[in-house]
């Protein structure tokens, strides 16, 4: 589902000699997306080579970039990481903590974002200033990635591309289930680690579990939802088979080393057999065009 926000009206340019170029040819991109309607069902937005568009949403970046509209991008939060180039691109925070003036300041005709990531008040500032919002659901599985594929391509005016990006996807998956098949479910335990200070353990109905089971594992833990914080206690009642981590969150840990000195993790299973997995945190979470892939990786490393 999409939801959008009101008609577009571009922010003046204070940036010297070439303001006055930048807001002639940016009209044009106004006036087409004025005449636009949202939503998956109705007439999509005009997108044209001047179009500005800021993400706040790395799976969204990634998809707008295989759309081929990765020119048009001219800001995004820190998620959006893929491919290499985007962490070029002028950064306004994370997707949870987004400064309006951040955003404003790189003057987009359009923002794109996750309906769960824009809160009311920053979308009514974004609207107040002019620009036009839209923003997608995400369900985290497989036809949930496809449906956001489709609907951002036929929202941006791009339909025909979305079904090659859908096709590698379903290609990506079909290798995954390979290695899939030959696993006997091992217990994985996902903790998000920032030092030893910040250690959470992801519960039941995440994103986390969900990629788990994909991969052809389960979660290690049971009886709550979300996150919560990791104990000695409730790591030796999980007794993981493995251990996953972002790569970054690893890395905070001091490594390998660091995270067996964390109390509990050496009385795990996965401990005892430095059964650890570390990933790129989009790629593993994302649930974007590379989602196939990340299938494919989590499945070979908890085999």
């Amino acid at each position: 589902m999409l939801t959008a926000g009101a008609g577009l009206l571009l922010l003046a340019s204070a940036c010297g000699p070439s303001s006055g170029n930048r807001q002639g040819s940016a009209k044009q991109a106004a006036d087409s997306l004025l005449d636009a309607k949202d939503g998956a069902g109705g007439s999509a937005i005009a997108v044209t080579p001047e179009t500005r568009i800021v993400s706040l949403n790395g799976t969204i970046s990634e998809i707008l970039a295989a759309l081929g509209m990765e020119e048009n991008i001219v800001g995004t939060d820190v998620t959006s990481t893929y491919p290499a180039s985007m962490q070029e691109k002028p950064k306004v925070g994370h997707n949870r903590n987004i400064s309006a003036e951040g955003v404003l300041s790189l003057q987009p005709d359009l923002i794109l974002a996750r309906t769960e990531e824009l809160n009311t008040a920053l979308r009514s500032q974004f609207e107040t200033a002019g620009v036009r919002v839209v923003s997608y659901k995400q369900e985290y599985s497989a036809e949930g990635t496809r449906t956001l594929i489709r609907e951002v391509a036929q929202s941006l005016g791009q339909p025909g591309r979305a079904s090659p990006i859908i096709g590698r996807l379903d290609k990506d998956l079909k290798t995954a289930d390979r290695f899939v098949d030959t696993l006997s479910r091992p217990r994985v335990l996902f903790i998000y680690a920032r030092g030893t200070g910040t250690m959470m353990v992801a519960g039941e109905n995440t994103q986390m579990e969900q990629v788990i089971h994909m991969a052809g594992g389960q979660n290690a833990v049971r009886g709550f939802e979300d996150f919560k914080p990791l104990t000695a206690e409730s790591l030796v009642a999980a007794n993981p088979d493995v251990i996953l981590l972002f790569d970054s969150g690893l890395e905070s840990l001091g490594g390998m080393e660091g995270l067996l000195k964390v109390r509990g993790i050496a009385q795990t299973n996965a401990g005892k057999n430095r059964k650890v997995i570390e990933m790129d945190g989009q790629l593993l979470t994302g649930f974007g065009p590379r989602l196939g892939k990340a299938v494919a990786e989590l499945a070979q490393g908890i085999r």
